[in-house]
């Protein structure tokens, strides 16, 4: 399509190295409006996760399976507007922070899962000061052993969350919601180190670095162990560009 519908339920399905992404005007309605319709699983898509989609079928199914896929990265945006689809990159931490302000304002119930103890621990409090009214029906960390895993899940899923964001990291984020959220009312999305950030235990990239689309340079400084998951980079723009996604569309 040449460019996102002014329609309030514009969201349409691409494809990026076979990759499904969701175009629309605004993410945040869209995540609205699929609770309305009785919820479901938003994944944020970038570069390095749809190359480890390519490699990861079980990854690969959740994505494909999910009801509101947005384009985080700016890879994504990029390899969508090969194909004349224009949308604005939608960072998640943005995306389930906006979701959060607005399960306050509306009394949704939230739960959040995963990050280390001692974050989880921070995490509650600041939003204990900063979201006073939120409802926050559950807050467990993700270091639970094997054990504790099953009693977790059945609790969650007796509570029935409005809102669940699940830092476990990708993939197991994707596919462990995958598999809690069927037959569940609610938005259940992945969100990485968010957790991190909102506890003050990490630094966003600043908005210079956003602007020049580099903030993955600011993490790799911050967590150089990431250098090899960082190869995934020009690995899918090369890829982009040699399957010639969107070359007919520009002629």
């Amino acid at each position: 399509m040449d460019a996102v519908s002014t329609d309030p339920c514009d969201q349409h399905r691409c494809q990026v190295l076979g990759v499904g992404v969701d175009a629309c005007r605004d993410v945040h309605a869209a995540a609205i409006g699929l609770h309305a319709r009785g919820g479901g699983q938003i994944v944020t898509l970038n570069a390095e996760m749809t190359m480890a989609a390519r490699a990861d079928a079980q990854l690969g199914a959740a994505i494909a399976a999910a009801e509101l896929v947005i384009p985080d990265g700016a890879g994504v945006v990029w390899a969508l507007a090969r194909q004349g689809v224009r949308v604005g990159r939608s960072p998640g931490i943005e995306l389930a922070r906006a979701l959060l302000a607005y399960a306050e304002a509306h009394g949704w119930t939230v739960a959040l899962i995963g990050a280390a103890p001692e974050v989880m621990d921070r995490l509650r409090q600041r939003l204990a000061a900063e979201l006073p009214a939120l409802r926050l029906v559950m807050a467990e960390h993700g270091y639970q052993s094997a054990e504790s895993w099953p009693l977790l899940e059945r609790r969650l899923q007796v509570l029935k969350p409005d809102l669940v964001l699940v830092a476990l990291g990708v993939p197991r984020q994707e596919t462990w919601t995958q598999r809690l959220h069927a037959d569940q009312p609610g938005l259940w999305m992945g969100v990485g180190g968010s957790f991190d950030v909102w506890a003050g235990v990490k630094q966003r990239a600043p908005q210079w670095m956003g602007r020049l689309q580099v903030e993955w340079l600011y993490r790799l400084v911050q967590e150089p162990s990431r250098w090899r998951r960082m190869l995934s980079l020009p690995g899918f723009a090369w890829e982009v560009i040699r399957r010639g996604e969107g070359r007919a569309k520009r002629r």
